[in-house]
């Protein structure tokens, strides 16, 4: 029995039916399936553990970022290719400017570069470049993995990236790339970094460096900012000069010494942590860096040839509009290449330049000393704000500083029709926490002298303990007069109480929206309304014509169009303002034709330009500063004249000039100038 049985098993055995392959391959595949399905959310799980990864699953989950991240960027590395023409970037071209007319004004260039071997490089002035930008620079592998995550981190922050790459991703960017601050631009600086790293030595690097770098003052290469900064070849710099020039790879803009009060105190700041630097990498001995104790002041900036007389002025004033109004940076801006069409018109620069020359010539300044250090700035500025000419001063190459553009010469009385405005269109307080009481052209105020100041409080009061009292040209007393009259003759003292009733946050504010910057003004004490505000000559003719235009200012600009390669570029223009309402626009305006055409009008001598001119004398109440700006539907000029002390940069008196009484002051020069010039069929 017991074999049949076994027997019987072995049938059953043999006849039973084999799995195929192919079933055992799919249990396989659903087997493995099964292993790597992602259990997410969690089965079997409720509430927030439904939704936490397990250990395995982070774990995986990193490693195929990691993975993706590294295939990512090993594509881009084998995709970066360093171009054949290292200099490409390095095209010399001319910047041209171009007048309103469109014939050409200027050229400014080509760039200032000339290569040296590394080895003509002191070494102190290599290890100053090193210590300020990339003191690993001999032992790193061409970029600096934490630099770039700072640069990146910044640049999501909105802070500044300087800093972020060492010497040979500096190269990079210098030769091949662009100055735009963006991540694919850091990404294949860094991939290109790293290729040349490779296939270059590291001194080859540093002096590919050296010779490409930005260094200000249209300089590319440590050569000619050698000569730029010191009149010198660069094989002639010590340590502490080398400081300087590596400071300014930091950005020449801000810390060339000789541009501004506040880049002297970075650059000092700046050169004396390079030398620092320097001692702490052991490039630079204790003993040596004592030796250095003083700045090392470099020249001043060399004037361009070829900018004589106005030019320069203008081109300097078009270059600047072009870097507030663009993203051009100054580095890529020196490569040059860039067409700058202005809005000057040749013929109206040359009267106003030939109106000043005539007023000057009266001047003796070999024999009088009144008449030496004079300064007389002048622009015009057309409707919409388009400025047509200027005079900055005697000619750019003799006199840098534009004296068109100068913040430093009192208003004067120039400034009260803006306190007037501001009375129109704001009414004034005479009750503290009263209502504001509404004022016309015909409201009538105090015209006397030495009238007593008030606030809605009473009298005003000076720190000494005396009571303020407003005075009079020639201590002259008029009685009531309404305000359009006070205009008109310029009597003083009503517009000083005027402004007190306004309120002077009112009038500095009311003076903005006309045109002037909010960096023109000083304390708002009683005389601010008699224009202790500086603003420059192309401030005052651009606010002046928003009365001529109706109440709408529209900000000065001296750059219409600007290409490069043949492509226009973009320039980013203000855009138009309503500043006062058409009628109160309209009552300043007849207040200042008044004082042009009344025969008993402050700046009668102005009507000679025409029937429809209005304007305004303005004398600085200490007689160191004189103004006339007038304007016409056309035009609007402003003039200012001062005289400026050489040594301190303080003003002097004007009082004397041109050999009159030691009494009289030369407020009438500014109107001769503005006569001449607006009488000129050129300036029409």
């Amino acid at each position: 029995m017991l074999g049949s049985s076994d027997n019987a098993m072995g049938k059953h055995r043999k006849h039973r039916r084999k799995p195929s392959s192919g079933s055992r391959g799919m249990r396989l595949r659903r087997w493995a399936a099964a292993r790597v399905r992602l259990d997410y959310p969690r089965a079997g799980r409720r509430g927030v553990g439904r939704w936490l990864p397990t250990w395995r699953q982070i774990t995986l989950f990193f490693l195929f970022c990691l993975g993706s991240l590294t295939g990512l960027l090993s594509y881009l590395y084998l995709q970066t290719d360093i171009p054949k023409n290292l200099n490409d970037f390095a095209t010399q071209q001319d910047n041209v400017y171009y007048w309103a007319d469109g014939t050409e004004m200027a050229r400014t260039g080509p760039v200032n570069r000339q290569e040296v071997p590394l080895g003509k490089v002191p070494q102190d002035v290599q290890w100053a470049v090193l210590a300020a930008e990339n003191a690993s620079f001999y032992s790193d592998s061409g970029v600096s993995p934490s630099g770039l995550m700072r640069a990146v981190t910044r640049m999501v922050t909105g802070g500044e990236t300087q800093g972020g790459s060492t010497i040979t991703q500096q190269y990079v960017k210098n030769a091949y790339l662009n100055q735009r601050q963006t991540f694919s631009r850091k990404l294949t600086e860094m991939f290109m970094a790293i290729k040349l790293d490779d296939r270059m030595s590291k001194r080859e690097i540093l002096q590919r460096y050296l010779n490409t770098s930005w260094f200000g003052r249209g300089s590319y290469g440590i050569q000619r900012a050698a000569y730029a900064y010191y009149g010198k070849d660069v094989s002639e710099l010590n340590a502490s000069e080398g400081a300087l020039l590596a400071s300014l790879l930091k950005g020449a803009g801000t810390i060339d010494p000789t541009l501004s009060a506040k880049n002297h105190k970075r650059a000092v700041d700046r050169w004396k942590w390079v030398l620092d630097r320097m001692v702490d990498i052991g490039k630079l001995s204790r003993s040596e860096r004592a030796r250095y104790t003083s700045f090392p002041e470099p020249k001043a900036p060399p004037k361009p040839a070829g900018l004589t007389g106005q030019v320069g002025y203008l081109v300097e004033t078009a270059k600047a509009y072009v870097s507030s109004h663009t993203e051009i940076s100054a580095a890529d801006f020196d490569l040059g290449g860039y067409q700058i069409h202005t809005t000057f018109e040749k013929p109206k620069v040359q009267a106003l330049a030939k109106a000043v020359k005539k007023t000057r010539d009266t001047l003796d300044p070999e024999q009088r000393p009144e008449d030496r250090h004079v300064r007389i700035g002048a622009a015009s500025v057309a409707p919409g704000g388009a400025i047509r000419a200027l005079y900055g001063g005697p000619g750019y190459l003799e006199q840098g500083f534009n004296d068109a553009n100068a913040s430093n010469v009192p208003a004067g009385t120039s400034f009260t029709p803006f306190v007037y405005a501001a009375a129109l269109r704001d009414g004034v307080l005479l009750k503290r926490n009263g209502e504001r009481t509404p004022v016309t052209p015909s409201t009538l105020y105090n015209g006397d002298n030495k009238i007593a100041v008030h606030t809605p409080e009473g009298p005003y009061w000076d720190r000494s303990g005396k009571i303020v009292r407003a005075g009079n040209d020639g201590d002259a007393s008029y009685g009531q007069v309404s305000l359009r009259q006070a205009i008109v003759r310029s009597i003083n003292t009503p517009m000083i109480q005027l402004g007190m009733d306004v309120g002077l946050d009112r009038v500095r504010q009311a003076s903005i929206d006309a045109g002037l910057l909010p960096s023109s003004f000083g304390a708002r004490v009683p005389a601010f309304s008699l224009g202790t505000a500086t603003p420059s000559s192309i401030r005052m003719a651009s606010a002046y014509g928003t009365f001529a235009a109706e109440g709408t200012h529209y900000a000065p600009y001296s750059v219409s169009g600007l290409t490069h390669g043949g492509q226009r570029l973009e320039l980013r223009k203000d855009s138009a303002k309503r500043a006062f309402s058409t009628a109160v626009a309209a009552q300043v305006d007849e207040a200042l034709r008044g004082a042009v055409q009344s025969p008993d009008g402050a700046a009668h001598g102005a009507a000679a330009a025409g029937g429809e001119v209005a304007g305004k004398a303005g004398t600085a109440q200490d007689g160191n500063s004189a103004w006339f700006v007038g304007y016409t539907k056309k035009l609007s000029t402003a003039v200012s004249l001062s005289r400026v002390d050489p040594k301190s940069q303080e003003l002097m008196p004007l009082k004397g000039m041109g050999g009159a009484a030691t009494d009289t002051s030369g407020d009438a020069y500014p109107l001769d100038i503005w006569k001449s010039y607006m009488t000129d069929r050129a300036a029409e």
